[in-house]
């Protein structure tokens, strides 16, 4: 089974879900991305696939939410998903691919729905 992790090592939800996934037997493709940001295109499809919209997968917490104007009333999907691409920071994570689908591991037992077993 393949697996990725879209990973922040900073993150100690992201970095339980990393744990979790190796003792699984898993050795996943990680993806710093802070780094190495997704694309907005990939950004978009793994939030779909996802089951979810760019405002419940946007990290409200952070102070560039609030500097970004993401939360005023009539802001857009279109505008939060331009905001994630143009600041990563605000990608809410971890996301995790694997072959049975993505999840937004929040909570970190959420990955257990598409790990195999």
């Amino acid at each position: 089974m393949s697996i990725t992790i879209y990973h922040n090592p900073n993150c100690s939800t992201s970095r339980n879900v990393l744990a979790m996934i190796r003792e699984s037997g898993l050795q996943p493709d990680i993806i710093e991305y802070l780094k190495t940001p997704p694309t907005r295109a990939v950004l978009k499809e793994l939030i779909a696939r996802a089951g979810l919209t760019p405002s419940q997968a946007v990290r409200r917490k952070q102070a560039q939410f609030a500097e970004a104007g993401l939360d005023k009333a009539g802001v857009t999907e279109e505008q939060i998903l331009d905001a994630m691409i143009a600041q990563p920071v605000l990608i809410e994570r971890p996301i995790v691919v694997t072959d049975k689908g993505v999840r937004l591991c929040r909570p970190k037992e959420k990955v257990q729905e598409i790990l195999p077993g």
